[in-house]
């Protein structure tokens, strides 16, 4: 086997386990880098909720109990949640909810935000919090 073969399958087996560690339960103990349906999953099984409920335009709801459709999203995206929990609340007659996902201290000025503009325009809206 010449060098540069070598060096390149060596290459190829380091990033294969750099990809297995970094999606490992310990890389994610902080709940950085968790996709936006783990969270989905794991709040919605606490409030007895069903997940990805499909309406009939298409759109799914990120998890539905019996009293709220809630829009799961990233501290980020606040604006998003705002349009998408109403728009469920429509589709399904229950109240809307938001659940924003911090993810690090410096996503408390997007919470804060969220709040803001729920008050100011008293917005219908049930908010939760995850994360720091």
């Amino acid at each position: 086997m010449n060098k540069s073969r070598l060096y390149s399958t060596t290459t190829l087996i380091f990033l294969f386990f750099l990809m297995q560690n970094l999606h490992s339960p310990a890389a994610y103990a902080s709940g950085v880098g968790k996709y936006e349906s783990w969270y989905q999953d794991v709040w919605c099984e606490g409030y007895d909720g069903q997940t990805e409920v499909e309406q009939d335009d298409g759109t799914r709801v990120d998890c539905l109990t019996s009293n709220h459709a809630i829009e799961m999203e990233f501290a980020r995206k606040w604006p998003e949640a705002i349009g998408q929990s109403l728009h469920y609340s429509l589709k399904t007659g229950r109240n809307a909810g938001i659940v924003l996902i911090l993810q690090k201290p410096s996503d408390e000025h997007y919470w804060a935000s969220l709040n803001d503009v729920i008050k100011q325009y008293k917005l219908p809206i049930t908010l939760w919090r995850l994360g720091p």
